[in-house]
Parts: C-alpha cells; sequence; structure tokens
C-alpha cells in the first residue's frame, strides 16, 4: 500500500499542502507546521497509508513542497 511520508520537523508552514489536500493535512495552532492527519509517527517523521487513488494527487503535494519534505512512496 502507498505512503505518504513527512519529515515534520523541516517543515516552513507554506500551506501548499493544506491547499492541495485539505482532507489529509492541517496547519498546527501552536506552531504553524503541518501536520499529516492519521498519520502514524515514527520518531520525527509521520507516515500515512493512502488509497492507491490518491497517489498522484499526493505526488503532486510532494512536488509543491518548497522544501521537499514530503515523499510519496507507492
Amino acid at each position: 500500500m502507498p505512503n505518504i511520508i513527512h519529515y515534520r520537523s523541516k517543515c516552513i508552514g507554506c500551506n501548499i499542502c493544506y491547499e492541495m489536500m485539505p482532507s489529509t493535512w492541517r496547519m498546527s495552532k501552536k506552531d504553524g507546521k503541518a501536520t499529516l492527519l492519521k498519520a502514524e509517527q515514527k520518531r520525527q517523521t509521520s507516515v500515512l497509508q493512502i488509497d492507491t487513488n490518491l497517489i498522484e494527487e499526493a505526488k503532486k503535494v510532494a512536488n509543491a513542497c518548497p522544501v521537499k519534505i514530503i515523499k510519496v512512496n507507492g
């Protein structure tokens, strides 16, 4: 199953991920960084399994991230 991987500690809070996939991302009111919703936390990394029909949309988000801290496997 494909995954979205987010390296949150390096997030600059640009908001592009939330704008492109608001059902998957939220912006934290505490620190202004993006949060991958319903993701499993592995140290400083968030991992979310997604349906195969969301791969292309997730890849567009990853490509739009200015600091390239979002990866899509699958």
